[in-house]
This record gives C-alpha cells, structure tokens and sequence, in this order.
C-alpha cells in the first residue's frame, strides 16, 4: 500500500497591521462617528419702523353737479335761434336761446306810449288844480269843486305810477325772450329747435350742471358716524359738519387716490331704512374732467393720529385665526409673537399691539423656522415703500381705514 505525506501546516504571522486593517473594515461598513449637525440658518432680522399714522375709511360714491338747472323760458314764442352747441361748456348769463321778441317789443313801445299819456294827464290836472286853489281864494269856486280837482292830481300821478311799472314789466318780458344760462358749467343737448313753439315756465329746454367744483357723494354706515362722533367727544378728530376732513377719490380706471378734496356736508338725520347718513366731500373740478353721475371709491379721514409700528407684509405669518411673527431673543433663538395687525402704509402692514421698538423681527427667512430654533441673524433695516396715493413716510416725530398713512 502507498503512502502519502502528512499536509504541511502553514503558520500565520500576526503583525502590527492587523488591527488597523480591522478598524478600516468596520469603518467601511458604516460604522464611524455620526456626521456633525448643520449650522444654524441664517435670517435676515430688522426692527419695526415707528410711525404715528391715521387711518382712512373707504366708501363708495358718485359725483354730483353743485348746481343743476333745467332751463325753461319766461316768455311764450317761436325759437327764433339756439346760441349754443349741445355739450359745449357755458358760463353764467350766456344766450342760449333767441324768443321771437317782435310782440314784445311792441308791447314795451305800448307801455311807453301810456307812459306819456299818463304823463300829460297829470300835467293837465295840475293844472287845473292850480286854477281851482286861485279861485277858491277869490271865491269863485266851491271848496268840493277845488277839492275834485285835487283828487284828479293824485289819480293822475297814481296813474303814471302804474304806466311806468307796466313799461318795466314790457322790458323784463322783451329780456326773457333772450334765455341765458342761470349758472356756469356744462349744457346738455337742445330739447327744442328753431322754429318750435315755447309755453312759459312749461317746455324744457336743456338742462345746465355745474363742473368746478364738485360733489361726491356717498352715504356712511351708522357705525362709523357713531365712530366719529365719540372722536369729536374725545377731541381725537373734528367732525365732518364743522370740520373739512381730507377725502381722497379714486376713479374706476385708477389704482391710486388722484383726487384731494374736503368733506362739505353731513346730513341732520340717519335713514332709518338704510341706517345710513348722507354726507358730500367737494372736490376741484378745474379742467371738467370728472362727470356728474361718475362712480368713485372714496376714502376719509378715519381716525386721529396714533402710534404704531411698521413691518413687511412677508414677515407675518397666520397661525388659524391669529397673526404671528418671528422674533429673535438674545439667546439667538425665534419665538412666535402674536401682533395685532391694521392697514397698510407705504407699503408695509400696521401692528398695533404685540411689538416693540427694540424687537429684532424675522423679516427673510421664515421658511424654515420652528419655535425655539437657534439662528444666526443678520440685523437690516425696514425700507418704506411710499405709494403715489399716499402721503409721504414721515419719521415718528412727525396721516390712511382701510389704509393708513403717515401723519405729517
């Protein structure tokens, strides 16, 4: 039987290597240290700008003509001319119209003819009267024949009196023949044409609005005139009967309040079907551009001044029905701040209550927030934005309610 030699052992070395080797191997197998957490976010931080502002209560409107006549003629007659072209702007005691004047020129020269005849018939009981006081003296006439004639002296002169009234009754009905504009604006269109026959104080003949200035008119709820009537009692803000508040008017077309005016009227009563009062602001009309019956959004002086801090609209955040803000303490930490908020103002947001001056405010950066959470923040400052339809941004040592504006 053959035989075969034993397998030969092989030995292992152990070096230095080997723990290295395994560490490397664990290491690959993810079992190193846990990575390092990431730095804190950076937000942008600012403190809210100081203001006092007012506020402005918006209402909804239309302009109205100040003066507005339908024109109807003083005098019958044929339209003899139309002095004017329909739309065209007129001032007051321009010839609109031309009355056939021939009858009542010759009722005026009538007039005047009884004018004369008075006057000679007075002359001549004078006269007479002259004689009779002469002769009474001599005894030649009786005391009621001399006191006849007297009598006819004063019937005489009663009768000159009524012959002048009638010529200057003759002259006004020849002057309404000519129909002037009563007032300066805006004529409509001619209701009649040459040739027609007029009935006075019946046919219309066009109709005259007013332009500069002008109304506009609206009707304010209940609630806000009780509003400012506790103003007034509190000396915070001037009534509008005895007060021209500032209005402000923006058109249908328009994005901004292009027109300035001052309330003018307040109604003495509440509508009790409406619970509403009228009032009217006037506004310049210089160049006729805005048109009675043309609707307006308006808006008044709501409020007197107030303190009141500014921020961005981007750094409030609503939480359901409350409004927040972030605010970094000295710790580097947010916290959630509940803030009441108002209208807006050179394009930032009015907080009234929930911030102070010194507040560092989250205004860039909100994305990623948790209360609590470490920050790093970089202090900037809060830009107004000043709109065309506001005031200028004053400092706080220096007025929109639905908007606000800067007191100046």
């Amino acid at each position: 039987m053959r035989t075969f030699p034993a397998p030969a052992r092989i030995a292992v070395r152990s070096t230095a290597a080997t723990p290295l080797l395994a560490l490397l191997a664990l290491t690959a197998c993810g079992g190193g240290q846990p990575p390092q957490a990431p730095p804190p976010p950076v937000v942008q931080v600012a403190n809210p700008i100081q203001r006092e502002i007012y506020d402005w209560d918006e209402y909804v409107g239309r302009f109205e003509a100040i003066q507005d006549a339908e024109i109807r003629p003083r005098a019958s007659g044929t339209i003899q001319e139309v002095l004017f072209s329909d739309g065209q702007r007129v001032s007051q005691g321009q010839a609109l119209f031309q009355i056939d004047p021939r009858p009542y020129r010759a009722a005026l020269a009538n007039a005047r003819a009884q004018v004369l005849r008075a006057q000679a018939t007075l002359a001549n009981a004078r006269s007479v009267a002259a004689r009779s006081e002469s002769l009474l003296k001599a005894q030649a006439v009786s005391r009621e024949e001399y006191e006849q004639n007297t009598a006819n002296v004063r019937t005489a002169a009663a009768d000159l009196e009524a012959a002048r009234a009638q010529v200057q009754t003759a002259e006004l009905n020849l002057g309404f023949t000519t129909v002037r504009s009563p007032i300066a604006g805006r004529v409509s269109r001619r209701s009649v044409s040459r040739g027609n026959f007029v009935q006075e104080g019946t046919t219309v003949l066009t109709r005259v609005v007013s332009v500069d200035p002008i109304w506009f008119s609206f009707d304010g709820a209940e609630a806000f005139y009780l509003k400012y009537s506790r103003q007034n009692a509190r000396g915070e803000r001037g009534s509008s009967r005895d007060t021209g508040n500032p209005v402000e008017v923006q058109l249908a077309d328009e994005s901004g309040y292009n027109w300035r005016g001052r309330m003018d009227f307040v109604d003495n009563a509440i509508d009790p079907n409406s619970g509403t009062i009228r009032a009217h602001a006037r506004i310049a009309n210089p160049d006729g551009f805005l048109t009675p019956g043309m609707f307006g959004r308006a808006r008044l002086l709501g409020s007197g001044t107030y303190r009141a801090m500014l921020i961005p609209d981007t750094a409030i955040v609503t939480d359901q029905a409350r409004k927040i803000v972030y605010v970094v303490g000295q710790d580097g930490k947010v916290a959630p701040r509940p803030v009441v908020t108002g209208p807006p103002a050179d394009g930032l947001r009015v907080i009234r209550d929930g911030l102070a001056p010194t507040d560092r405010v989250v205004i860039q950066g909100l994305t990623t927030l948790q209360p609590g959470m470490a920050v790093q923040a970089k202090l900037t400052r809060i830009q107004a934005k000043p709109k065309g339809d506001t005031p200028g941004s004053q400092p706080v040592t220096t007025p929109p309610a639905a908007d606000a504006s800067q007191a100046n």
